[in-house]
């Protein structure tokens, strides 16, 4: 009978007899919020927060837009011998494997964040994150170790594929468990902010490299350059993540685990913080699907633009791969200015509303902007991104909200990682290897939009089954606000009456 209004399944002959009775259990079964139930945000804090996850972010999609970026160089490096295609497709393949890991970093990093806390597992990613990149920036070539080099190659990508599969889901549960509830879409869009910060700062640097050094340059020593910036990032990532405190609403359950003085409105919060794997699979199975789905959706579309784009451009309709890099690089900053303004404005209109448009730009305007863009036309192309990049961020200033509030705090960190990751492996990861072997089967350069558009159906479908959670406490914690008198008004609405 958890959950239920016990007046609907008792006697109502009974409720009728002793309505102050039957009043008093649900009182007592759903007790009203008391003041001290409410957690009143540190804005100095929430910033920090804030900062530290997206760093973390960005540290990771800087990596992997270098590797997309630099694809091509990545090929003559560690896979010679073979022709340009093949180049490239054991170069995306080493791309993916990373991405096959990931499950198993999420598996045992998530509910390892639900045990021990988000920000400890969170500086074991930064660390992990950085070696892994640093390292490949030291590898011997081909030319130098024979088939040790890609062997090894292979390996640190693993290592960030592991550490990876903790990261967005502590990164998003980290910053929306900081964040006041009426702000959550906006301090979550830093988050993605940071995951187009990473991407700039990447394709940026590949095409100042390029330019300067030439693709002789380029592929003698030059590719190095971007991975070995990693470590001192990574420094600075793991310094800012070491001095952050836990998050308020891990700290509640904690506290409620100890024993520690609670009060009533918490106590209704279900407060073991074991992170069970098996409850995760058993219990949470629908809001697992769900992000599955949406996560499938959102990050298909994501790394055919922001990840395959280049390639597509100077590969498939042999435009030269630094206009092709300049032209993105403005789009996804442009994007930086806007997904702000996406946060804020699912914090008034709502999740639903704003993924909606991302998944239906996607569904409707996939194949004319692929049209467009394959004119080569220097200002079609621009329309072309320009179309794509709108819808992408309203995904992007949206999901890092939405995705958090499907679980309850005591798995949201595990259930999180798990459902992000396993659909990050299997679609998001493979995204540049299916397209690029489309195109190769199919025969047609307009594959990257068909399966954008197949990916934007699943999308409309799953942001359809989800509940509106903008405005509302997470699931399993009590009310976060940003000002004490926030909360009073708070409390006081939900004071109860007397009767007499």
């Amino acid at each position: 009978m958890a959950g239920q209004d016990y007046e609907e399944v008792a006697d109502r002959a009974a409720v009728r007899r002793h309505p102050t009775l039957f009043r008093t259990i649900k009182q007592r079964r759903n007790p009203r919020l008391r003041r001290s139930d409410i957690t009143v945000t540190d804005e100095a804090a929430v910033k920090r927060a804030v900062k530290a996850a997206a760093l973390g972010n960005a540290m990771e999609w800087y990596d992997f837009g270098i590797y997309s970026y630099m694809a091509g160089t990545i090929g003559k490096v560690f896979f010679p011998g073979g022709h340009g295609s093949a180049q490239l497709l054991l170069t995306f393949a080493t791309f993916a494997i990373s991405f096959l890991v990931r499950p198993l970093g999420s598996v045992v990093l998530g509910p390892l964040g639900d045990k021990l806390g988000r920000q400890r597992v969170l500086a074991l990613t930064m660390l992990m994150m950085a070696f892994g990149t640093f390292f490949i920036g030291v590898l011997p070539s081909y030319s130098s170790i024979g088939l040790w080099a890609p062997a090894l190659l292979i390996l640190l990508r693993l290592v960030q594929g592991f550490s990876t599969g903790g990261e967005y889901g502590g990164a998003s549960t980290f910053i929306a468990e900081y964040a006041p509830d009426k702000r959550r879409g906006f301090f979550g869009s830093f988050l993605e902010f940071g995951t187009l910060a990473g991407y700039v700062g990447a394709a940026g640097l590949v095409t100042l490299l390029t330019v300067t050094l030439g693709d002789s340059g380029l592929q003698s020593w030059g590719w190095r350059l971007p991975y070995l910036l990693a470590g001192p990032l990574g420094l600075i990532g793991l310094y800012l993540r070491l001095k952050l405190d836990e998050t308020p609403a891990f700290q509640k359950l904690s506290t409620e685990n100890v024993r520690v003085r609670a009060s009533e409105a918490a106590d209704t919060v279900e407060t073991t913080a074991k992170g069970d794997l098996a409850k995760i699979f058993t219990n949470y199975w629908r809001p697992l699907v769900l992000c599955v789905a949406l996560v499938a959706a959102y990050n298909i579309t994501d790394y055919m633009l922001l990840s395959y784009m280049p390639t597509y451009l100077s590969d498939e309709l042999g435009y030269g791969t630094t206009h092709g890099l300049l032209i993105l690089l403005g789009v996804m900053v442009a994007m930086m200015l806007l997904i702000n303004q996406v946060g804020r404005l699912n914090d008034r209109y709502g999740r639903k509303p704003l993924l909606l448009a991302g998944m239906l730009g996607f569904l409707v305007l996939s194949i004319p902007s692929f049209l467009l863009i394959r004119e080569g036309n220097i200002i079609l192309i621009i329309i072309g991104l320009a179309m794509l990049g709108l819808s992408l961020v309203c995904l992007l200033g949206t999901m890092s909200a939405a995705l958090p509030a499907l679980f309850p705090t005591q798995v949201r960190y595990g259930g999180l990682s798990i459902g992000y990751n396993v659909s990050t492996s299997l679609f998001g990861g493979t995204t540049p290897l299916v397209i690029t072997a489309l195109i190769d089967i199919g025969g047609t350069n307009l594959m990257p939009a068909y399966y954008a558009t197949g990916a934007a159906i699943v999308g409309v479908i799953a942001v359809l089954f989800m509940k509106e959670t903008a405005q509302q406490p997470l699931q399993g914690s009590p009310p976060s606000v940003s000002t004490p008198e926030e909360a009073a008004e708070l409390a006081h609405e939900q004071a109860q009456e007397p009767r007499f």
